[in-house]
């Protein structure tokens, strides 16, 4: 087709079998649709094209992505709020029958349907990076690291300490939008037994959201990304060795180690274990 049509936030430029999406910049576009940038949505991975009205004096030409085509997609789980989903492309009204047009030519090239074998978007690129209220959560293609926050971690992690998670350890992800109560990312680990898992904030493999900490344009692209690499995994990569942590870093960690001994929540053998490892990164 070779043709564009812009809408509100973003422009879908139409080829034979493909859909490219660029989404605009600005104050007024999602913060999901900046950080997303372009996507290119194969014809293969969409099996519906719909039309409709929207909201003031505006239409909607929307396409229905297949089940497991788009990592994204499917780590949001069907959480994202309608403003936010990244395959809906507003136009003014006078527009409605230019939409028509491109969506019965979409509907034209459509050849597949149901559940897909593979993820046929791609997923955005590592490394990425997001703050939680009770961490740091980085990927780096190979593996998940968190890394805890002194002032918002539960003892529970503390004691467990950094974490950080191979992608071929892994089975899935599983995110929770920071817009409901109880957001969090969680890794599921393929060692993991039939025991419920802890709550997040309790579990090592889990971050927690809360106001301001992961967002949906920081972690669900995070968690889509680990989703791909889990979908592609490979072997276990050798991990690199650790960098030298910084020494006001690492004293800081030993103070708060110390007023949790203190407190009485941590024994005598884990402060004095957790010391340990904590000094021999120096």
């Amino acid at each position: 087709m070779g043709d564009v049509l812009a809408g509100f936030h973003a422009v879908w430029e139409f080829e034979s079998d493909s859909v490219l999406i660029r989404y605009e910049r600005g104050i007024r576009t999602p913060k999901l649709f900046q950080a997303l940038g372009e996507r290119r949505i194969p014809l293969a991975a969409v099996e519906g094209v719909a039309l409709g009205p929207g909201r003031r004096g505006t239409v909607v030409l929307c396409l229905r992505p297949r089940p497991g085509a788009d990592p994204l997609m499917e780590a949001a789980d069907g959480q994202l709020k309608e403003g936010s989903d990244p395959y809906r492309l507003v136009l003014p009204a006078e527009r409605e029958t230019l939409a028509e047009y491109y969506a019965d030519e979409l509907k034209g090239l459509l050849t597949e349907s149901g559940p897909a074998d593979r993820h046929l978007v791609a997923a955005p690129e590592a490394p990425l990076q997001f703050k939680a209220y009770d961490g740091k959560a980085s990927f780096d293609g190979r593996s998940v690291q968190f890394r805890w926050s002194w002032t918002g971690a539960s003892s529970t992690k503390w004691k467990a300490g950094d974490q950080s998670f191979a992608v071929a350890e892994l089975s899935g992800v599983e995110w929770r939008s920071p817009e409901v109560f109880e957001g969090h990312l969680r890794l599921i680990r393929r060692t993991a037994g039939p025991v419920a898992p802890a709550q997040p904030d309790q579990d090592p493999a889990a971050v927690v959201f809360g106001l301001g900490y992961g967002p949906v344009h920081e972690s669900l692209p995070f968690a889509a990304a680990v989703l791909a690499a889990v979908r592609t995994r490979g072997p276990v990569p050798t991990p690199p060795a650790p960098a030298r942590r910084d020494p006001a870093d690492i004293a800081e960690r030993i103070r708060h180690l110390g007023e949790l001994h203190q407190a009485g929540l941590v024994t005598d053998e884990e402060f004095t274990t957790k010391k340990a490892e904590l000094l021999a990164e120096l």
